[in-house]
């Protein structure tokens, strides 16, 4: 049995047809693909509970893309009327978690850019006594 045909077998096992079977598993492979690259892109420097978000995330998507009627399923448990909306509002939420995400991580940037420019500002500052003396040194030369 061929790699095609191992993949259209399986579209009815899943109780999809093969059409609905091909966007899935492009879909999956997107997935799939993109968490890879933030693995990658971002290497060991990623904190533990991030990649689990991530790993989280990429299962949710998976599933949905796989079994779109659970996710109707949900929503309807939940109150929402279809799973798209549901999907819809989850994405609303999560863009949000990010955006607040980069809004703290902006401001500790900022702050550390600060202190470190208060800091060398104070490191090559010249000791009172010696601007003193240049200033007057000025002074009496001009």
């Amino acid at each position: 049995m061929g790699e095609h045909e191992l993949i259209v077998s399986l579209g009815p096992a899943l109780g999809v047809e093969s059409r609905t079977f091909i966007i899935q598993v492009l879909l999956v492979l997107g997935i799939v693909g993109i968490i890879a690259w933030l693995f990658v892109k971002r290497g060991a420097k990623q904190l533990a509970v991030r990649r689990l978000l991530i790993i989280a995330f990429a299962f949710f998507a998976v599933v949905t893309v796989l079994f779109p009627g659970m996710l109707s399923r949900v929503a309807n448990l939940v109150g929402v009327g279809r799973g798209a909306d549901l999907l819809l509002y989850a994405t609303v939420l999560v863009l949000l978690g990010f955006l607040a995400l980069q809004e703290a991580r902006t401001k500790a940037a900022e702050k550390r850019t600060t202190y470190l420019a208060r800091r060398l500002a104070l490191d090559e500052a010249q000791p009172p006594s010696q601007y003193r003396a240049a200033a007057l040194r000025d002074r009496q030369d001009g």
